[in-house]
């Protein structure tokens, strides 16, 4: 009996995650930021994402480092480096070829990378016109 009820509840556990709208984060990825499928919204998901795993002392911040890159802002992070986010085309943003490790050295730098959901919405966020919402 006991094995029976244990078979119910994970098989319960299994449906309820399986039907779920949100995909959680993987594990090791340095942001517990989920991204929904569409209508990705700048102050929600890819600032915070921005600010849990690029926007930190050293790296993407507002301090002095090698990187002209700034994640901090909205107007930081789409218009301070020229190409870095191509409104509409996220292939040929150098933010999506970076954090999928397509070109340079992958970012995060030193740090487990985005998970698959993290970097899909960031691609979703640029294809929707990397709109300031």
């Amino acid at each position: 009996m006991n094995s029976f009820r244990t078979m119910v509840l994970f098989g319960l556990a299994f449906w309820i995650t399986a039907c779920s709208d949100e995909v959680a984060p993987d594990e090791g990825s340095p942001s517990d930021v989920v991204f929904p499928a569409s209508e990705v919204r700048y102050s929600v998901h890819v600032q915070t994402l921005f600010n849990q795993t690029c926007a930190l002392a050293g790296c993407h911040d507002n301090g002095p480092h090698e990187s002209p890159l700034r994640l901090t802002s909205y107007g930081n992070a789409v218009f301070g480096v020229p190409g870095i986010v191509v409104e509409g085309q996220p292939e040929q943003s150098i933010l999506v070829l970076r954090i999928e490790g397509r070109i340079g050295q992958r970012m995060p730098l030193n740090r487990n990378p985005l998970n698959q959901n993290q970097i899909n919405g960031i691609r979703t966020w640029i294809a929707e016109g990397a709109r300031d919402n």
